[in-house]
């Protein structure tokens, strides 16, 4: 953690957050210093301090932004749409999460299994319209941060729980948790509630665990130790 202090650390993401959650497009380091007024080592010491928090991944060669859950700035296989707005999402839980903070409406369009069949998800009045499908977390959430894109890579909606375990047979890949889509709502719309908030915190581990206890998510799979840093 750098030396800058959590409120300039909430007041960074926020306006980054913000603008992206209005426009679909993530704004620059620049325009973020020059809209706040802040200094750009400031604004990189704060980057900095969200890394190391999990709260952006930047890219590596140029420091800007290029995941702020539940935002991507780079294209991925999971778009959100709200009316004439849209975002790419870097999963299905990052996709509920967009249309949590949109009030529980949006379409979310991906693949089964991030494989051939297009499908589209229907977010209205706080209910998934296709509850019928499922949605498989190949690896344990306590295990995100070893490789953050492998596991938002392997959030996936599937048919149902046969489709899960074929498909985990077919790429050797073990099978995790799965639930029903209507509790991966309930997890990003939970999840993701105070993301745009100004005085935004990142969960803390025993707060993260709650969460998931709160949407039913209590199997060992979900289990997250307890510790002194953000989750």
């Amino acid at each position: 953690m750098s030396s800058v202090d959590q409120d300039t650390v909430a007041r960074v993401h926020h306006a980054f957050i913000r603008p992206m959650l209005d426009t679909g497009r993530m704004p620059t380091r620049a325009a973020v210093a020059s809209e706040t007024g802040t200094s750009l080592e400031v604004l990189d010491d704060a980057l900095a301090a969200l890394a190391g928090i999990h709260g952006v991944v930047l890219d590596p060669h140029d420091g800007e932004p290029w995941v702020m859950h539940p935002f991507s700035a780079a294209p991925t296989a999971t778009w959100v749409e709200h009316g004439d707005q849209g975002w790419w999402a870097p999963c299905p839980w990052c996709a509920f999460g967009i249309a949590g903070l949109k009030n529980g409406h949006a379409t979310i369009h991906t693949r089964l299994g991030g494989e051939r069949e297009p499908v589209v998800v229907h977010v209205q009045d706080g209910r998934v319209l296709e509850d019928d499908l499922v949605v498989h977390f190949a690896v344990p959430p306590r295990d995100a941060w070893n490789n953050v894109h492998r596991f938002c890579a392997s959030v996936l909606l599937f048919r149902n729980r046969n489709a899960v375990s074929a498909w985990c047979v077919r790429h050797g890949i073990a099978e995790g948790g799965t639930m029903p889509v209507q509790q991966a709502w309930e997890l990003g719309r939970d999840w993701y509630a105070r993301h745009a908030d100004p005085d935004w915190r990142k969960w803390s581990a025993v707060q993260a665990a709650g969460i998931f206890n709160h949407v039913g998510l209590t199997t060992p799979f979900w289990h997250i130790p307890a510790a002194d840093q953000p989750f």
